[in-house]
């Protein structure tokens, strides 16, 4: 049997027939062939093309703004994240707000569903024609990209982090030297050296017996990187922020005395 996806021809496919039928009168034969696909609606079932939105967007994204809020006061609270030029904390919000994010989703144990996103019709597209249309529309959440979301969070549930774990792992992601033009690299090198070295104690009297504790949570922690501040922004915030860019709202929560 062909496995192989034809989506996209589908796709164009469908499209023609829909300009057609809102252009002029079908023939009979464009007619069958609409009715069949009304009545047969296809869905995209690859995980890559598949798009879904929150299932309950009201309370989630309400949870997720609070978390986001939390993780950015983590940040101003922090002295030696203080003590560095405004242009590396810059740099450095917009490396790491969303691995953050993610710890905080974690800590704070907020789980979430998503179900299929409802597809908007080319009629809706040729009538309106809106910017978000166009050349530069946003890329929407997908199943795989939420599936190694919920992976993540498994992942930390399943090490049961103590605040100071979780508070001593920030410290390690927010304090990145390889984040490139940073002014003061070494500082911060020293200052990431400082958190590994501070979870590291505080991971020993905790779990005395787990020996390999320390190391499978930096492994952990490095599954972060797979998840993309994209998806974050779309699936627990576009619903609310609506077109406005979610970095510069965080800048100014970081800036805001």
């Amino acid at each position: 049997m062909d496995n192989e996806c034809h989506c996209s021809d589908y796709s164009e496919r469908h499209s023609h027939a829909i300009l057609f039928n809102i252009l002029s009168r079908t023939d009979a034969s464009e007619s069958r062939r609409d009715s069949q696909n009304k009545t047969t609606p296809h869905r995209c079932n690859c995980e890559t093309r598949r798009t879904v939105c929150l299932k309950n967007p009201d309370e989630i994204c309400q949870e997720a703004s609070a978390v986001l809020v939390k993780t950015v006061h983590f940040m101003k609270n922090l002295p030696a994240f203080n003590q560095l030029p405004p242009h590396d904390q810059l740099l450095l919000l917009q490396s790491c707000w969303a691995p953050l994010f993610i710890l905080g989703l974690a800590q704070e144990g907020l789980d979430f569903e998503v179900l299929d996103s409802p597809a908007d019709s080319m009629l809706k597209r040729i009538l309106l024609n809106c910017q978000e249309y166009s050349g530069t529309e946003r890329e929407q959440p997908t199943m795989v990209g939420v599936s190694k979301l919920k992976s993540c969070l498994k992942k930390f549930w399943s090490l049961d982090l103590s605040p100071k774990e979780y508070a001593y792992l920030k410290g390690t992601i927010i304090f990145n030297p390889d984040v490139p033009n940073l002014e003061a690299a070494v500082f911060v090198e020293g200052l990431q050296q400082e958190a590994q070295h501070a979870l590291s104690e505080v991971v020993q009297p905790l779990h005395p017996g787990d020996c390999g504790r320390f190391a499978r949570i930096l492994l952990t922690a490095s599954t972060l990187k797979t998840i993309t501040p994209n998806l974050i922004t779309e699936l627990f915030f576009r619903p609310v922020i609506g077109q406005a860019d979610l970095l510069e709202l965080l800048v100014d929560m970081l800036f805001c005395r």
